[in-house]
């Protein structure tokens, strides 16, 4: 199950959600020619990774910003750009362009010293968007909780569209985190989930000045918990069909 569209139009071009998509792709290119051998990808991981005992016993920072862009994988990639321009836009029209930018970045960091606070003396080298983009999914919960969210399911050989809330699609998820978090190692079997967890309560709590002053409950009651515009509508499908553009 993984969301593919919302219908949440924006009202400004998503400039740093473009932008942040072009870093993290040009990130993944300059990491491409070291994956190809364990020792150099584990070279520079150890480099730029954010590395929990690093931070804790060596004061090395700069991993916390700079494994953000970072992906294990193209997979990796692919499915967090996948939430972060579904997500990001809307965020972006509601906090402004330096405003999304600095509550990304802040959300990103949160995320990193959650997974360090649930095992500071590990020496697995972290990386990935998703706290940051969880970040970005906690404040999309708190500003449009019924936005609707269409969600892809497969099963087998079972493909199907589902419309749903946002708050049942994103609780899912981080219900998710928590339970897997719980469930698991510190390590994760190789998923940070309290970096996902840490970074998507972040974003709740970063987007609390905008809820506010948006009028908090009384926001929700005159949106009942929907988009304050008109939402975009798709013709029902059961897998969404892309149509070239004549020229």
């Amino acid at each position: 199950m993984f969301p593919i569209r919302d219908h949440n139009p924006s009202n400004r071009t998503p400039y740093v959600v473009y932008a942040l998509i072009a870093a993290n792709l040009i990130a993944f290119l300059l990491e491409l020619p070291y994956l190809g051998s364990d020792r150099a990808a584990d070279a520079f991981f150890r480099d730029w990774a954010m590395i929990p005992a690093a931070v804790t016993q060596g004061g090395e920072v700069h991993g916390i910003f700079t494994s953000m862009f970072l992906h294990a994988g193209f997979m990796h990639l692919a499915g967090n750009m996948l939430f972060l321009w579904i997500f990001g836009d809307n965020m972006e029209d509601q906090l402004g362009h330096l405003g999304f930018l600095i509550f990304y970045i802040a959300a990103g960091v949160a995320a990193a010293l959650a997974h360090i606070a649930a095992d500071p003396g590990s020496v697995i080298p972290t990386v990935g968007a998703s706290g940051a983009i969880g970040g970005v999914m906690g404040g999309y919960l708190l500003l449009f909780p019924r936005a609707r969210v269409d969600i892809l399911i497969i099963f087998v050989v079972f493909f199907r569209v589902f419309t749903i809330p946002a708050f049942v699609m994103l609780g899912l998820w981080f219900a998710m985190q928590i339970f897997s978090g719980v469930a698991t190692p510190t390590t994760g079997g190789g998923v940070a989930y309290w970096a996902h967890a840490g970074g998507f309560i972040a974003g709740i709590v970063f987007a609390l000045p905008t809820w506010l002053k948006r009028g908090a409950k009384r926001y929700w009651r005159q949106t009942e918990g929907h988009p304050p515009h008109p939402e975009t509508r798709y013709s029902p499908s059961n897998i969404p069909i892309v149509r070239r553009r004549r020229k």
